[in-house]
């Protein structure tokens, strides 16, 4: 699920209010005020900066699993607060922009997994992307977040940067200071420094096993960060079972689990009967086949607060899959 506040500050100046401009005192040019445009259709609306719209993201699955994009906006029952909300706007484009995180775990318990999840990030990469729409940034975590590639629509860019993503080498084990997986810090990182200016369809794709021992934020933080920032949580869970052995402690799915619930997106596994080739075949089928709904709560926001969001079909035998809450902004 996705929230986001549409504003409209003005339209460009006329060409004599700009010849004017050289004349009127500046305390006039002031005074001007600058109407928005109505939306022609509500599936492009355009708002005044007062009205504040929670825009939903949600995908619907039949009983068999198989997505249903052909659902109307009378298809659909909202709820905020176990109040009724009426859907102003609604989209089922599946061609949408997207900006993606690319989140992948590099610290020693995955090594003997790295060159695969490289291999396989690349393909996804390379069948998602479309240069000039989308964007997609790649960040490392192991004992700190690295950023090895900012937002780009280069896929160029994204494959050189895969070559970079590895595991700490000895120096960096020797030299290092804190904890060790900083997966919370990670995705807390990405929410609040990258993904809260972006705006439109955002997910964070991360391959992890879960596993963090170094974090100073905690798994709770990290899934507030995406909710506010209004991104879906994507999980693959890939772990090298042989790196804990007798140890244990490699047990990260349940953190997984619930950071992909919590906000909306979908949780993985990679196993033998599912690839990880696999998977990213259905995460893009997945984020091709989303439903944007909007809609004005009827409540004015008087504190900042999360508020909790419940988004149903009419329809029986179908599963909505969406977050169960956004954060109302004062």
């Amino acid at each position: 699920m996705r929230v986001g506040f549409s504003t409209v500050r003005g339209l460009p100046w006329t060409r004599q209010a700009s010849e004017a401009r050289r004349w009127l005192p500046a305390f006039v040019l002031a005074s001007l005020v600058l109407q928005p445009t109505a939306p022609a259709q509500d599936e492009q609306p355009t708002f005044k900066s007062e009205v504040r719209v929670v825009d939903v993201l949600a995908t619907v699955r039949n009983k068999k699993g198989a997505f249903v994009s052909d659902l109307g906006r009378d298809d659909f029952s909202l709820l905020e607060n176990g109040r009724s909300q009426v859907i102003k706007y609604f989209s089922r484009q599946t061609d949408l922009p997207l900006t993606i995180g690319l989140m992948i775990d590099t610290s020693m318990s995955q090594k003997r997994v790295m060159e695969a999840e490289r291999i396989a990030s690349y393909t996804f990469l390379e069948q998602v992307l479309r240069e000039k729409k989308d964007q997609v940034f790649i960040m490392q975590f192991d004992l700190s977040p690295i950023l090895r590639q900012e937002l780009t629509s280069s896929f160029l860019k994204l494959s050189d940067a895969l070559q970079r993503v590895d595991t700490p080498n000895m120096n960096d084990l020797h030299s290092q200071t804190g904890g060790g997986t900083m997966l919370y810090d990670a995705m807390l990182k990405a929410s609040k420094e990258i993904m809260a200016t972006q705006t439109g369809r955002k997910a964070l794709i991360v391959l992890s096993d879960g596993v963090d021992t170094g974090s100073e934020a905690s798994v709770m933080d990290a899934i507030a960060a995406a909710l506010k920032a209004d991104t879906l949580i994507y999980s693959i869970l890939f772990s090298d079972e042989g790196f804990y052995g007798a140890f244990g402690g490699g047990d990260g799915r349940g953190v997984l689990a619930r950071m992909a619930r919590e906000t909306g997106g979908g949780f993985f596994e990679v196993s033998k009967k599912q690839s990880l080739d696999a998977i990213f075949a259905q995460l893009q089928e997945e984020l091709r086949s989303q439903y944007n709904i909007g809609y004005v709560s009827d409540q004015p926001v008087s504190i900042s607060e999360f508020r909790k969001i419940q988004l149903t079909t009419r329809q029986k035998g179908l599963t909505v899959q969406a977050r169960g809450r956004y954060w109302a902004q004062r």
